[in-house]
This record gives C-alpha cells, structure tokens and sequence, in this order.
C-alpha cells in the first residue's frame, strides 16, 4: 500500500469508547438557543470574530489531562495528547469517531505541524521532541543540550524558516504522573533548533516556568507565557537577528487573580486566542486578547482550557483541548501560519 500522510495520520488504533467524564463536565449541555451565552464580548471590537448562530460543541470527553490539539486538513482530522494517559488521541472531522492515534505516546504534550505537514511533538517521558515522518516512524529531533538531558519539552511552534521553537519546564518530570520522577539537569529555557544543521541555541533562558510560545502572522513578534510569575504574565519579544534571537521583552499580558493562561494561538489579524482558567470556574474558557494586549473576548468552558488551535477547511473552526474534554466553536477569524 502507497503509504501518504493520511494513511499515517488514519493508522490509530480503531474507534474508543471513552470512559464516562467526571459528573460535573458530564452535566455540560450545549446551548441549545443562538446566541450562546458562554460567548461574551469583553470589548466591542469582539463583535466581528463572533458568528450569532455557532455554539460551543463538545466532541470528546473522557480523558485525564488534555493538550496540544492540531488540525490536519489533508486528513480531517484533529490530534490532542492525554497526557496522563499516555496517548494521542484522534477526531474525525468526517465522522465524529474518536480513537487513540498513538499509545504509548511518551506522555506525549504540544504538538504542531512543520512546513512540510509533518507531525512534531514534545515528549514528557523521553525528554524529547520528535517528527512523525511521511511513513509513520519517528525521527527524534533533539533530546539534549550540551549533553544534558532536556527537561520535559512542553509546548512548540514552528517557524517559516522551518526552525523549531519550544519550551522546556519540568513539570513532566516533577511527578510520575505526566512523566517520570527525574532530575532536573537544565535551567527552564526556550531553545531553537535548526533542523537543517541540528544545532540548538536558548533564545530565553531568564524565565522560571516557560509554557506556551507562538509567534504574531509576520513572525515580526514572539510570545512566550511564564507559569511561575504570580500573576502569570505573557510576554512579547522583537525576533531579531534574521529570526534566530529574541530581545526587547515586555510584559503583554498580566492575568487576573486566578487566572492562568497556557498554551495560545494567534489569528490573522493578530489577535490572541489563549487557553484560561483553574483560578476560579468563571475564567474556564479562552480568553482573546488584540495585539497591544487589551482582552476583548471570552469563551466560557465547563473546564480550565489548556491549549488550543485553529482548524477546519477554511481555518475558522477553534478546537480547544480543556482538561477531560475537546470542544470546538466555529468563528469569524482565522488561524494564522501552518
């Protein structure tokens, strides 16, 4: 059989029956009335990305600890980790069927496409992040830094240039339940790596817990969020240096009391779409912010929403990855990049 990325992406490990969710995600209802009340403008410029007559959907619950959600189009599909679980896990677009991709998944956490439409993921259990190659096998693209193991890779992105940007805290390795109890062997950096060349550099090293990292629709800006900071705070650089260093770091976003953002998208007008919530069960949702940093819309959620993307045919579908479950929500924006 001709092997192609869809046959790769179709090579789960057949349909799931999930285990029934927790009460309190399980009594969510949609909204069965246009418009959803859940969707709140914050400003009026809101106002345009909101579609009057699409609500919130629940695709899938059941799982521990959800993250990193990306779309493939060329598949229909949308992959998330589970990473307590150890799996990645898979909906169709198509058919609405939910089933592992992959198990065991290296309590596997963000995962992006690169340019070529290659799956790339951060790896708890093997300190790593790897490349799901064309044919299915995995190519390991960096699991070390000047001979010391990496720390749990946690959330990444991939640039034009084709460089991989990620963060590495050690929250996978902090306890045996996203990982492996291990030591800690390097500081907290954000590191770049040239898959051409296969060399590493840290482009951010100062900050205590980097989480999420992704760049504005020129890749003229970097952000990076900082889970240790009280409030947590997520910062934009200036990317500089032909788009291989960061400088000029300020303060973009500082969250509420409770509030806790994590992984985050931007759209094409550079707007941010960030996972929110845990400090209290009125910030679960995704908070979107305008490009000076100003919050301007809310998606409430029955959970803390940990991370998120874009997708569908036209890049208009929001697909959030939120604690037990995977939600989605049809909008007027689109995702920017890959």
């Amino acid at each position: 059989m001709h092997i192609t990325r869809r046959n790769v992406l179709g090579a789960g490990l057949g349909s799931l029956a999930l285990a029934a969710a927790p009460p309190a995600v399980a009594a969510w209802e949609a909204s069965e009335r246009y418009p959803d009340a859940a969707i709140r403008s914050l400003d009026p410029s809101f106002d345009r990305y909101r579609l009057f007559n699409a609500s919130i959907e629940r695709l899938a619950t059941g799982m521990r600890w959800c993250e990193g959600p990306v779309y493939f189009g060329d598949a229909r599909c949308v992959l998330w980790s589970d990473i307590p679980n150890n799996r990645i896990m898979r909906w169709d677009e198509e058919t609405g069927a939910v089933s592992v991709y992959r198990k065991p998944s290296n309590n596997a956490n963000g995962n992006t496409r690169d340019r070529q439409g290659r799956l790339v993921t951060c790896e708890h259990e093997t300190r790593r992040i790897t490349r799901t190659e064309y044919d299915g096998s995995i190519t390991v693209l960096m699991d070390r830094f000047e001979g010391k193991r990496l720390n749990s890779p946690n959330d990444i992105a991939v640039k034009s240039d084709d460089s991989v940007w990620f963060s590495d805290p050690p929250f996978g390795i902090l306890s045996n339940y996203q990982g492996t109890a291990s030591s800690i062997e390097l500081p907290s950096n954000i590191y770049r790596l040239d898959p051409r060349s296969r060399q590493a550099t840290v482009v951010e090293g100062t900050l205590s817990r980097p989480n999420g990292v992704i760049f504005s629709p020129d890749e003229t800006k970097c952000y990076i969020e900082d889970s240790a900071p009280n409030p947590r705070c997520i910062y934009a650089y200036d990317v500089v240096d032909n788009g291989t260093k960061l400088a000029n770091r300020r303060v973009l976003i500082a969250a509420e009391a409770g509030g806790t953002p994590d992984g985050f998208r931007v759209d094409v007008d550079g707007n941010l779409w960030c996972g929110w919530g845990m400090g209290n069960a009125d910030l679960d949702g995704v908070k979107v912010f305008n490009p000076a940093g100003k919050p301007i819309g809310f998606i409430g959620l029955p959970e803390r929403c940990a991370n998120l993307c874009f997708g569908g045919p036209k890049r208009n579908r929001l697909f959030m990855a939120a604690s037990h479950s995977l939600y989605s929500l049809y909008v007027n924006a689109q995702g920017a990049g890959a």
